[in-house]
């Protein structure tokens, strides 16, 4: 059966269905579940009903967090070069069926728009309907959905192939990449094609993972060596990277609002808790114990060599930081009672409106230095001595920042001698 005769049964079947008749055949269980779902939710089968699309800053914010972006380049290597020749797009969406990513040819593209399957788009099944988005997300394997698969009429000339992608780590549903394309371009192999490429994602996730755990565990193996009883190092997720005077075990769970200071772990009872690079330090309390980080060092002495050394009670560790990361640190220490994210951007870019960038930004800073960074508003945390190393000549500060601040910064200090260094405690 081609294509054509295909999707002229395919509406058969689908008037059948919505009118309650006999059905000349049945649908495939996947389809006949979702129209089931789309019947029963209220989505109408002939009007085409859409979303309010995400602003740009919405959609980068969302890009920022989602950890499909770090997988970007495998998908578009497993797809992209095909793409063109079969008229096709590929599409990345988050777990909501948000649309964040689209590339592939240029005529798909427009055609797509017009279907408002564009970026920013809410493609959920109880929005659109049945698709290889969102029915992909419900059903959370890979589905195929074809001309008249589609509930509602206005897709009937798409074919769409979707497979969810899933957090190595933890099962979670990060979101689905889909290939979709004009009703004769469909190819039966698309299904399998997009799917090895989603595993591909989530295995090069997994090589990630491990990476970061093989990082924490260089940082904190030698923290460990010196420590007393029972401690263990772990990711964000609470897999652990290095232990001392116990069985490692391979995963702790860690509770909601986990944080620096004392917590009580419910596999370890109450510990310790201090940040790391990439990670968390767990000390299984003994006795008390004083605060986790007690001192940071910012050291922007050397163009190009900038880094953050927190002391804290089990020991010391150094972080590098990126010229962004510098520059935000730097206006952080030269403002004590912190600063909102809009004075940021004005103080980085000349422009408050740029808070998603600086949002995201102090994200990843806090990834490294959880426990020295406190937010509403932006600030170094309580009882956190800073010291700040400024280089010995004022206009070498952060030579390569166009951010105002510094500027001024540099301009300000002018004639001053000798290293400078400022010191204050919260």
């Amino acid at each position: 059966m081609d294509a054509r005769e295909a999707a002229r049964l395919l509406k058969g079947v689908r008037e059948a269905a919505l009118a309650g008749d006999r059905l000349p055949a049945p649908p495939r269980p996947e389809i006949a579940e979702s129209w089931r779902r789309m019947m029963a939710g209220g989505v109408h089968p002939d009007r085409d009903a859409r979303s309010r699309l995400l602003t740009a800053a919405e959609t980068e914010e969302r890009r920022h967090v989602s950890p499909l972006r770090e997988v970007l380049p495998v998908l578009r290597e497993g797809l992209l070069p095909a793409l063109d020749e079969v008229l096709h797009i590929m599409v990345v969406a988050d777990a909501d069926g948000r649309l964040l990513w689209r590339e592939g040819h240029s005529s798909i593209l427009r055609k797509a728009d017009r279907l408002g399957f564009a970026v920013g788009a809410d493609w959920d099944e109880a929005v659109v309907g049945t698709n290889g988005v969102g029915t992909a997300l419900v059903t959370r394997r890979p589905v195929q959905v074809f001309s008249a698969e589609h509930f509602v009429s206005s897709h009937h000339d798409w074919t769409c192939a979707g497979a969810p992608v899933r957090d190595p780590r933890d099962g979670r549903l990060l979101g689905v990449v889909d290939v979709s394309g004009p009703l004769a371009t469909m190819h039966p192999a698309t299904l399998a094609w997009v799917s090895s490429v989603a595993r591909l994602a989530e295995r090069e996730l997994r090589v990630r993972h491990l990476e970061s755990l093989e990082q924490l565990r260089a940082v904190a193996a030698p923290l460990l060596a010196r420590l007393p009883g029972r401690a263990l190092a772990v990711d964000p997720n609470g897999w652990t990277a290095a232990v001392t005077g116990m069985v490692p075990p391979e995963r702790i769970p860690l509770p909601k609002g986990f944080g620096p200071g004392r917590a009580w772990v419910p596999q370890l009872g109450e510990c310790a808790v201090e940040p790391l690079p990439g990670g968390w330090l767990l000390r299984i309390a003994q006795d008390r114990t004083g605060p986790s980080v007690t001192r940071v060092v910012l050291d922007l002495s050397r163009a190009g060599a900038c880094s953050a050394t927190v002391y804290g009670a089990a020991g010391s560790w150094a972080q590098e930081l990126s010229p962004r990361h510098a520059e935000l640190l730097f206006l952080l220490a030269e403002n004590p009672r912190g600063r909102s994210a809009a004075e940021l951007a004005q103080e980085l870019f000349g422009d408050p409106a740029r808070t998603v960038t600086v949002r995201a930004e102090l994200s990843r800073v806090r990834r490294h230095l959880a426990g020295v960074l406190a937010h509403r508003p932006y600030r170094f945390a309580p009882d956190v001595e800073v010291e700040l190393i400024r280089p010995q000549d004022p206009a070498a500060l952060l030579p390569h920042s166009t951010a105002p601040s510094v500027i001024r910064a540099r301009l300000g200090r002018k004639g001053a001698e000798g290293p400078s260094a400022g010191r204050w405690g919260m």
